[in-house]
């Protein structure tokens, strides 16, 4: 057992040692169906807190011929897997953290001779007795082993992608390093596999394709490792489950990540955080602050201010995310900073419809301590009013919540305001504040059409009345209050703990620019 060669399954064993810990391992399954094919090249990427070198270190330990794999994995998911016992101990396994390397030299140069080296010497080391060519050459040494032990290799590369990360501007260094990653893995027989996981996908340089083998799974398309990305929502219930944690309050704060053929995806270490914490917070400011997200928003693209005020909102905002050359220096448009903050987590994506959108609370915190850290008035002034507006609308006084969506308007006057949906984004942001107490839905499905905004009082907050939103362009605020009682609306709610429900209309007259409301409340349990 070697640093590189063959480290072992320490690693894994610590995270099974944790309290909490999820079964990933069936992704090891897909891994075994296409070692030793054309597609054994993988690269994997995801944003930071997403288990990304869990997964690695778990790879690791399920191929390396120096771990007893039959007993580690014994009860795990892959156990199950027909392919199991044929690859399982079976390969030499070299695995390393790109980031490690990078963080102790000052030029590509230096990064790749320190790799070079120090794998060799745990190849060397290993292998004494073998007659090598070159031990200068790392290509010439692993393929005299394969010659002489006919045992395969795997590779793995955690933060592959750091490189682009951290020296964004230096283009020679990174077509450099892509040359190295290519001349090493390529069309060599000795490679049964190589993995590679980062944040980012594979650069694209124009006609320089030197990584054209790998077959990518990214935020974009996790295609069969979609289920292996994050927790799954039946994951999350049975955590939630396990320590009294209120489902629903992890759903809103953690949830979004909606990858095809998967469904919901949560955010894994905000949901680990919160079950050990025992309680609903910000855990993705831990490791990453505010100023990263920003930078990308203040870019001056056109279309970009009013794609954020969009998905703030609740909105969604279809992107072209083919132009994205996967780095983070080089836009051309407001599509690249869109599909970046895809990749890096900042924004769902839902690939069938090619929408982004603003996945769960814990991320609507980091825009919203973006935006007003920034130059963005509009959305720092909506949301320090959206408290006297929430107020307002408890009281209900029509005049107030009147001037205050007007206000809203103004303020978010970005967005194209030309219909009741354009409306219904700026009701969302003005409504800011009333997340901390309610669950926003929009179009809640009522069984006779949808009432555009529902406000439900969370769990905790049950006292507080419900809150219905019907909002209408042109017309006028009591046709709104007309709708919801002719169609029921409020009927839904019934069965709830809470007992009353305010109405409100809002309508915005297009010829006069003004907006009206009408206010009425219900008891849920007269109607």
């Amino acid at each position: 057992m070697g640093t590189y060669l063959n480290p072992g399954a320490g690693k894994l064993r610590q995270s099974r040692n944790s309290e909490i810990y999820v079964d990933k391992s069936g992704m090891l399954g897909y891994l075994n169906h296409v070692i030793n094919t054309e597609q054994r090249f993988v690269c994997v990427s995801r944003p930071r807190r997403f288990g990304k070198s869990m997964s690695a270190n778990l790879i690791s330990a399920y191929y390396d011929h120096s771990v007893d794999g039959r007993t580690l994995f014994q009860g795990m998911e892959i156990e199950e897997d027909k392919s199991f016992n044929q690859h399982v101990s079976n390969y030499n396994v070299i695995k390393i953290n790109m980031q490690e390397f990078l963080s102790r030299t000052d030029s590509m140069e230096a990064l790749l001779l320190r790799l070079r080296k120090i794998i060799i010497r745990d190849l060397l080391r290993e292998y004494e007795d073998i007659d090598f060519f070159d031990t200068n050459d790392l290509i010439e040494t692993m393929q005299d082993i394969y010659a002489e032990t006919q045992r395969q290799f795997v590779i793995i590369i955690d933060e592959w992608d750091c490189i682009f990360r951290e020296g964004k501007n230096h283009k020679e260094q990174q077509e450099q390093y892509l040359d190295f990653l290519r001349d090493w893995l390529k069309d060599k027989e000795y490679i049964a596999l190589a993995y590679m996981t980062g944040i980012l996908p594979i650069k694209k340089y124009g006609t320089h394709s030197a990584l054209n083998m790998f077959s990518e799974f990214s935020m974009l398309d996790q295609g069969r490792l979609a289920v292996y990305t994050g927790f799954t929502e039946d994951e999350v219930k049975a955590l939630c489950e396990r320590y009294n944690m209120d489902f629903i309050q992890t759903k809103e704060w953690y949830d979004g990540y909606r990858l095809e053929g998967c469904g919901e995806v949560y955010s894994p270490r905000s949901v680990v955080q919160s079950m050990l914490m025992g309680k609903f917070n910000n855990y993705w400011n831990q490791t990453e602050t505010f100023e990263a997200l920003r930078v990308y928003i203040d870019m001056n693209y056109d279309g970009l201010r009013d794609a954020i005020l969009t998905v703030m909102a609740g909105g969604r905002v279809e992107i072209d995310s083919r132009s994205f050359v996967n780095d983070m220096v080089t836009f051309h448009s407001a599509d690249d900073v869109l599909t970046l903050l895809v990749h890096l987590g900042y924004l769902g994506y839902d690939e069938p419809n090619k929408e982004i959108f603003v996945p769960n609370k814990e991320i609507m915190d980091e825009f919203v301590t973006a935006t007003t850290r920034s130059e963005w008035s509009e959305v720092m002034h909506s949301i320090k009013k959206s408290k006297a507006l929430l107020k307002a609308t408890l009281a209900g006084d029509e005049a107030a919540v009147a001037q205050g969506i007007a206000e809203a308007h103004l303020e978010t006057s970005h967005i194209q305001y030309n219909d009741e949906n354009a409306l219904s984004y700026t009701l969302s942001l003005a409504y800011y504040a009333a997340r901390e107490h309610y669950q926003m839905i929009r179009e809640l499905p009522t069984g006779k059409g949808f009432a555009d905004i529902v406000f439900i009082p969370k769990k905790r907050f049950a006292d507080r009345p419900a809150i219905l939103v019907e909002l209408k362009w042109n017309h006028d605020a009591q046709t709104a209050i007309r709708q919801i009682k002719a169609n029921a609306y409020p009927a839904v709610l019934q069965g709830l703990e809470y007992k009353q429900v305010i109405l409100v209309g809002i309508n915005y007259d297009k010829k006069t620019r003004e907006h009206n409301c009408r206010i009425e409340k219900q008891q849920l349990d007269m109607l």
